[in-house]
């Protein structure tokens, strides 16, 4: 097997890089690509310089240690956003919007329509028709206060 490998020479590298790069594509989880990343690299640089097969493996063993800090860095800063932050939270997605009394706040209660849905809402007294924004959901109730 050695053999064959050294009759490949940089072909070698290149190979392993492909395996590595598609076993990343058959169970994702992008360790494998950054593998993969270092073999074809050693491959690339095995085709400019005659070096013997142990340099080789320095080489690789060298890339693939700094490909993990590089991973992280680049896992980390891409990170994406979710889709539907507010998605289980909907009265969260309220808080400092502005919409008007349907009915007027007596007693610290009222309501507003927001969309199809009427929600309660607590505050100071304001009659039907006011404007107010939304200060904190707790759970279906809304505190509010005046809207200037």
């Amino acid at each position: 097997m050695l053999e064959l490998i050294i009759a490949l020479g940089p072909w070698a590298w290149i190979i392993l890089g492909a395996l590595l790069l598609a076993l990343e594509l058959v169970a994702p989880g992008a360790f494998m690509m950054w593998l993969g990343l270092a073999a074809a690299l050693t491959g690339m640089i095995s085709f400019a310089i005659d070096w013997p097969w142990q340099a080789q493996f320095i080489a690789f063993a060298v890339f693939t240690a700094a490909s993990v800090p590089l991973w992280r860095r680049f896992a980390r800063e891409v990170e994406p956003e979710p889709e539907a932050p507010y998605l289980n939270r909907r009265t969260d997605a309220l808080v400092g919007r502005v919409f008007t009394l349907d009915k007027p706040i007596a007693d610290g209660v009222g309501t507003v329509r927001i969309d199809d849905t009427i929600w309660r809402v607590s505050g100071p007294d304001r009659p039907a028709g006011s404007k107010v924004r939304v200060t904190r959901a707790n759970g279906a109730d809304l505190q509010v206060e005046p809207a200037e």
